[in-house]
């Protein structure tokens, strides 16, 4: 009995060393990430180079920000990366869900065919050279749909996509038939509005990866009037060409302001689709 209390109270000890153990390392990487944002947000408030690590600014200025949304050569990139994310989303989306349902389709002659080809392409691609070919052929260089159309056709979310509507009850799907819905019924009528978590999670994937290109548009756009936002605060950092186009303003100060533009979205959207993307993380793990 004896021996029972102590090796129960030893479990809880070692228990509770882990769980204060797992706080502190925590603790200390949200300090690690948030404290940076802080130093950057604070010196895009402050019209003037700080050294050291000061997190609380002496002034509060938004002229930084009032000249990336005034001035066109800044605004323009930003339009740009909204533009790009949006329609990159939308027919990613499109896509993965169109092609997920096809594949889930068993009794459609040559469906296993085309999936063992779609999973193949994960595995090996044409290379750099034939790819930009190929774009140099169907004349889509220096044209945004060399940075929408690659980013749309992502196989593995179709997979991701595909394993989810594999997850959802066969049962729904008899009794639709039995009701007289047609295929298309059903992926409209059933299988979208049960499958938010899995568009949510998807959705998200695509608008990051759109919203954060770069190489796209260094291999296949030349037109500079075509950039994005996010080559744009490459060339802040790299020549600093900003800094002769005004007056008034420090060029760290605008770079800060930059950086800022470039990751406040997604920090508002995810904590809306974060019961959505916890969800769609486990999607397909669990079958009828």
């Amino acid at each position: 009995m004896l021996s029972t209390q102590f090796s129960f109270r030893k479990g809880y000890r070692a228990r509770a060393v882990f769980v204060i153990l797992n706080a502190i390392f925590f603790i200390f990487m949200m300090v690690c990430m948030i404290v940076p944002i802080i130093k950057i947000l604070s010196d895009s408030l402050m019209n003037h180079t700080v050294y050291g690590l000061k997190l609380i600014p002496d002034e509060i200025n938004f002229i930084a920000y009032g000249r990336i949304f005034s001035q066109e050569s800044l605004r323009r990139p930003l339009v740009i990366s909204v533009y790009t994310t949006l329609m990159t989303t939308f027919i990613g989306l499109l896509i993965s869900t169109i092609g997920a349902y096809i594949l889930i389709q068993r009794e459609m002659p040559g469906v296993k065919l085309f999936g063992y080809m779609l999973m193949f392409t994960m595995i090996f691609n044409g290379g750099l050279i034939p790819t930009f070919l190929v774009m140099k052929t169907i004349g889509l260089l220096d044209s945004l749909w060399a940075v929408i159309i690659p980013i749309s056709l992502n196989v593995s979310n179709l997979v991701l996509m595909r394993s989810f509507f594999e997850g959802l009850p066969k049962s729904l799907f008899e009794a639709a038939e039995i009701d007289g819905c047609t295929p298309i019924g059903i992926f409209f009528k059933i299988v979208l509005p049960l499958s938010k978590a899995a568009l949510a999670s998807i959705g998200l994937f695509f608008a990051v990866a759109a919203w954060s290109e770069y190489f796209h548009y260094v291999m296949y756009i030349s037109d500079t009037s075509k950039y994005n936002f996010q080559y744009k605060l490459r060339d802040l950092f790299a020549d600093k060409q900003e800094q002769s186009e005004g007056i008034n303003i420090n060029v760290k100060t605008l770079q800060s302001a930059a950086i800022i533009v470039s990751i406040v979205p997604f920090m508002f959207i995810y904590p809306f689709c974060q019961k959505y993307f916890m969800t769609g993380i486990t999607m397909g793990a669990v079958k009828e």
